[in-house]
């Protein structure tokens, strides 16, 4: 098994939170992982993406030239990788801030992460939604161990951050089953 991501955005949509929780999340369940950060130059609103593999083999490079999953947060996002997933590969959108025709050569998953986020009360966990998107739909890591790195990752007592991340990750997850 051999899973290369591209996540991206634009600073402050969390993409590296993103990218930490689920290599952290694949490296628990004892698979070999990659994870690499790339930072516009301004950081908040400036471009922000992540590359991370996920083998059961040793990984050779971090880097990705082209990716089994792009999830992609913001339109510029995507007009700067669309380009970089692979034929058949699948790409995770965040419609409310993007929007694609449809592909012959890859498989599109667009939902309003940005607009559940909104419904759930903060805007900051589209992220997270996105994550539930990719766990359902590929199965290469469990939600139940995601909520397991949420859990070691929040910050002590603030349990209003770890409950909405947790319900974006779970409206994320039913996204591809309805």
């Amino acid at each position: 098994m051999l899973e290369r991501i591209i996540i991206a955005g634009s600073g402050g949509q969390g993409v590296m939170l993103l990218g930490k929780v689920l290599a952290q999340t694949a490296m628990l369940e004892g698979k070999q992982v990659t994870w690499f950060p790339a930072y516009g130059p301004e950081v908040r609103g400036g471009a922000s993406y992540c590359m991370v593999i996920i083998s059961d083999q040793e990984i050779g490079s971090p880097y990705i030239t082209q990716a089994d999953t792009l999830i992609i947060l913001n339109n510029p996002s995507l007009e700067r990788f669309k380009g970089k997933v692979k034929n058949n590969g699948l790409l995770i959108l965040n419609s409310s801030l993007a929007k694609i025709d449809t592909s012959d050569q890859v498989e599109i998953l667009q939902f309003p992460f940005t607009d559940i986020a909104i419904k759930l009360g903060n805007i900051k966990v589209a992220n997270m939604a996105a994550l539930g998107c990719f766990a359902a739909a590929k199965k290469i890591i469990k939600v139940k161990n995601i909520l397991k790195v949420f859990r070691s990752m929040a910050p002590a007592g603030n349990l209003k951050i770890l409950e909405v991340n947790e319900l974006a990750l779970a409206e994320g997850a039913k996204l591809n089953h309805g």
